[in-house]
């Protein structure tokens, strides 16, 4: 980001979107520190924080990730992936193949899930998972939370938990045509980096998805923890795509 020009009076979002178009571009790298506070005030003619608001942009994007007395770095490689594929056909046109691993695949209750989505009923299909690169490192946590059918729990029942989540929900009749996705930087705690065989306070995406079918039921939650070397997230999606 050396050798820009310098502007002045631009808003947060103004200044988030010169900031990811040079992320996105490859102007600055995966992995690279961005320049500090200072110096980005100073480039911007703003204030500190206004800077500020700006990173929590590219933080909440999965661009950067900050880290307390460090800066921000680069999170950002490149990757699109395309959700409706799922994770495994997406990341392995990125030419990388993975193996997953279930750690819990059964019906549960839980009411407060059932509050905070609007639900009727209190059963889901709990199925979490972890994935791995074949012969390489774990690369995401998944914890689905699936509306319970009788097909559904036929479909865990016979294994298919442990292979593609979204052609299991496509032949059990669970067919999304619009949700929302949330995305954020997290520092994973004690528990989390253990399970994903990471250091404590590494940073990863953190990411929940709600789908929905065509009459607003819901088909699946799932809350995700993914590394930020392998996943570059980027969701748009409706009924009429």
């Amino acid at each position: 980001m050396t050798g820009n020009p310098r502007v002045s009076g631009l808003k947060h979002e103004e200044i988030a979107r010169i900031l990811t178009d040079e992320v996105r571009s490859g102007q600055v790298a995966y992995g690279v520190r961005l320049p500090g506070e200072t110096t980005l005030a100073e480039r911007f003619s703003v204030s500190r924080n206004t800077v500020r608001a700006a990173l929590t942009e590219l933080g909440r994007a999965g661009l950067i990730s900050t880290r307390s007395g460090k800066g921000s770095f680069v999170t950002y490689d490149g990757r699109p992936l395309n959700v409706r594929l799922g994770w495994a056909r997406a990341l392995q046109e990125q030419g990388l193949d993975t193996i997953v691993r279930v750690e819990r695949a059964e019906e549960v209750e839980d009411a407060a899930l059932a509050a905070d989505l609007g639900e009727p009923s209190e059963r889901f299909i709990a199925i979490d998972r972890l994935r791995s690169i074949v012969d390489g490192p774990v690369i995401s946590y998944e914890q689905s939370r699936v509306r319970a059918t009788p097909r559904v729990a036929d479909a865990v029942s016979a294994g298919k938990a442990a292979g593609s989540l979204t052609r299991m929900l496509l032949e059990t009749d669970l067919i999304a045509s619009g949700g929302e996705q949330w995305v954020e930087v997290r520092m994973l705690d004690e528990a989390e980096a253990a399970l994903l065989g990471r250091a404590t306070g590494a940073a990863f995406l953190w990411s929940r998805c709600v789908t929905r079918n065509a009459v607003g039921e819901l088909v699946e939650q799932v809350e995700s923890l993914l590394d930020p070397a392998y996943f570059s997230l980027h969701f748009q999606f409706s009924s009429q795509d």
